[in-house]
């Protein structure tokens, strides 16, 4: 149900009978998937359902299933379930760290058709960075076998606070250049003259923001309330609280790589200090660097890690200790059910130091049922975050009205 019922069948969230948007939603979510389960959920009459399917069909959007239950207590024959179709468009999402990026085209169900990841570097500026990323989309979709035609929307993960209600990162520490950028606007005229398809709309937000959602969405959908911590060149969070990212006033929620944590070490936001200036990879890397280990980066950390580096680990596991005593209190404020590490850290030797420390200093109560767990998804979380973000973004019940209104079904 998408909203309270009125004298002639639930609302939809504008505050009238619900639409074909508010029956996309429960198809969609699975909370209802017959013509029978929706005249249910809505209290619409079985002509008014069938008028508002109708126009998901023309549009591409629903496909008929298998038959699934018998919709009557009577019985009779099954019932023919719907489906979302997935088939109808794609979705572009792209990754950025500070000097690597992944891209990829995506079904809307956030299956990868296609994908790349290599060198970018976020200092080049953004004018340069969003050119040539539109043209990896471009060599994507030939690579995917899809016209760009068939493109609904584009999603862009990045290493800073993000303001959602403008899509422009705010005061990024490790993004030299990009504040305040106009993102959306140079990505989709990087699109446009590289495919010569029309704009389409363009989402941007955290990298961990979209890694959580892409985490909680595809391992853990049922966790009210969930955590995700990155630590790669720096440290960020993404929280999923009820289902929908948690971004505070203007994108800074999560951002706990600069609480002070009492070192003095100086921190690439110009501060002293800060979490991220001595437990994410940047740090380990210099402290590696100091003591003549080639490391210049969190995925150098990552790939001497994996390498079995006793240095290495010894000083992830230090970090995690870091991490762990700051998780403390965002265990104990938040009390999620599932914590996650994830970037280029996230290996046993950190995992190690941040549980050591967690629970020493979390509440029980706050510990006793939380899982402490590492990344499902691996370098694709954000890719997949994002793809989510788009399609649900676009196919939310009002957005869909309008689309559906803007192609005359």
């Amino acid at each position: 149900m998408t909203g309270r019922p009125g004298r002639t069948g639930t609302t939809s969230r504008s505050g009238g009978q619900a639409g074909a948007g508010d029956l996309l939603e429960l198809v969609r979510s699975g909370r209802a998937v017959t013509r029978g389960a929706l005249q249910r959920a809505t209290g619409l009459s079985r002509a008014t359902v069938g008028q508002r399917l109708d126009r998901l069909f023309r549009a591409g959007w629903l496909r008929e299933g298998a038959g699934g239950p018998v919709d009557s207590p009577l019985g009779g024959r099954p019932a023919i379930t719907l489906e979302f179709d997935d088939s109808h468009a794609v979705v572009l999402a792209a990754d950025l760290d500070t000097r690597h990026a992944r891209a990829a085209v995506l079904t809307l169900t956030g299956e990868v058709l296609a994908e790349r990841a290599g060198t970018l570097v976020v200092e080049d500026g953004p004018e340069a960075v969003l050119g040539e990323l539109g043209g990896w989309f471009a060599e994507l979709l030939t690579k995917a076998g899809q016209p760009a035609a068939e493109v609904c929307g584009m999603g862009l993960a990045v290493p800073g606070p993000v303001d959602s209600g403008t899509g422009r990162v705010v005061q990024p520490p490790i993004m030299p250049g990009w504040d305040g950028y106009d993102i959306t606007g140079r990505l989709s005229r990087a699109f446009t003259e590289r495919t010569g398809a029309p704009a389409v709309p363009v989402l941007v937000d955290n990298d961990a923001n979209l890694m959580a959602l892409g985490e909680q969405r595809t391992g853990h959908p049922d966790c009210p309330a969930f955590v995700l911590v990155k630590v790669s060149t720096g440290i960020g969070a993404g929280v999923v609280v009820d289902g929908s990212v948690y971004r505070g006033l203007d994108g800074g929620a999560g951002d706990i790589g600069h609480i002070r944590v009492g070192a003095d070490a100086l921190c690439r936001c110009g501060s002293y200090g800060c979490l991220a200036a001595v437990a994410s990879g940047g740090a380990v890397a210099r402290r590696l660097a100091e003591s003549g280990v080639p490391a210049a980066s969190g995925s150098d950390v990552r790939d001497l890690l994996a390498a079995g580096h006793p240095e290495a680990a010894a000083l992830a596991r230090e970090a995690g200790r870091r991490v762990g005593d700051v998780l403390a209190t965002v265990v104990t404020l938040l009390n999620p059910g599932v914590l996650m590490i994830a970037g280029d850290l996230a290996g046993t030797p950190f995992l190690t130091g941040v549980r050591e420390l967690l629970y020493q200093r979390a509440l029980p109560r706050s510990t006793a049922r939380l899982d402490v767990v590492t990344s499902r998804l691996g370098e694709r979380a954000a890719l997949i975050g994002a793809g989510a973000m788009v399609v649900e973004h676009l196919y939310a019940p009002a957005r869909a009205e309008e689309r559906l209104a803007a192609m005359g079904v």
